[in-house]
């Protein structure tokens, strides 16, 4: 008899990048990718990060080590969700070049070096992208050793 094999549901984050007056939140799918991303102000985190849990449903929210870090996680103690800390080395930096890959510089900006140019807009959402990407990155590479196990 023919078992079907059931596929396991795929893994859906929400990820904070904290900051002292904004952070950045993203929810990012295994498998469907970014979900939705924004920078909001900490005074707001719970209220806003409550919404977004109860529209996309993540199974876990990630919370990045980093600058305003205590006071963020003071402002989701209310949140209903399993919570990892991970690192966000050099996130902020990564996050510039994301922004820049996915919005080329115009104009006489297109001449000066990337690493010299600021985006105009705060990119603590791209950082929340980047430290969802990297924990699900590791969850595949820890799963991919068990397997050879």
């Amino acid at each position: 008899m023919h078992r079907e094999r059931r596929e396991a549901k795929p893994l859906r984050l929400l990820s904070v990048d904290p900051g002292r007056d904004k952070c950045g939140v993203a929810v990012v799918d295994e498998r469907d990718g970014i979900l939705c991303r924004g920078v909001v102000p900490v005074a707001v985190l719970g209220a806003f990060v409550q919404t977004w849990v109860a529209a996309h449903h993540p199974r876990v929210m990630l919370v990045g080590r980093g600058t305003g870090f205590r006071q963020v996680r003071a402002a989701l103690t209310e949140i209903e969700l399993p919570l990892q800390i991970v690192p966000e080395g050099h996130t902020t930096q990564r996050a510039r070049q994301r922004y820049f890959a996915e919005h080329p510089p115009r104009g006489w900006r297109r001449l000066v070096p990337r690493g010299l140019l600021t985006p105009p807009v705060p990119v603590d959402d791209y950082a929340a992208v980047l430290i969802a990407e990297d924990f699900l990155a590791s969850v595949a590479q820890e799963s991919s050793v068990h397997r050879r196990k």
